[in-house]
């Protein structure tokens, strides 16, 4: 029979994900929503090469990006919930807001706003309608 403590030590931490504004530990409320880069100049933004930039483009159409993802988080602080971009550095974290142009390199994802590409209008007469009670 195992010694507790020596189990608890292969227990995961906790990532060390904190909140920009107060500091204080952020909870994840939503899966990890991987990215994609689709354009050379993502990768070379993220330190590739030009030349193997658009070679991998070229044959891949998409490439996953490593260590990158969108997820949602919420701050006791705060007493709310927003999207992140985090970037894994070895055991460390970068965390910053989710851009508008990530929602775009995320799979599998609803953009919080909508469907950007579908006008006001649209929209509007999509929800459904509103039920009136009588009571």
């Amino acid at each position: 029979m195992q010694n507790k403590s020596h189990q608890n030590r292969k227990r995961s931490k906790r990532r060390t994900i904190y909140c920009l504004v107060h500091g204080c530990y952020l909870h994840s409320v939503s899966q990890k929503y991987k990215l994609y880069a689709d354009r050379a100049g993502q990768l070379q933004e993220r330190g590739m090469g030009r030349q193997n930039a658009l070679i991998l483009v070229t044959t891949k159409t998409v490439v996953p990006l490593e260590n990158e993802w969108l997820e949602e988080f919420w701050c006791d602080q705060c007493q709310q919930t927003n999207w992140y971009h985090v970037k894994k550095f070895n055991r460390t974290y970068e965390v910053s807001v989710a851009s508008p142009e990530l929602w775009q390199q995320a799979s599998g994802v609803i953009h919080p706003d909508g469907n950007l590409s579908v006008g006001e209008f649209t929209r509007r007469h999509a929800r459904p309608p509103k039920l009136c009670s009588k009571f």
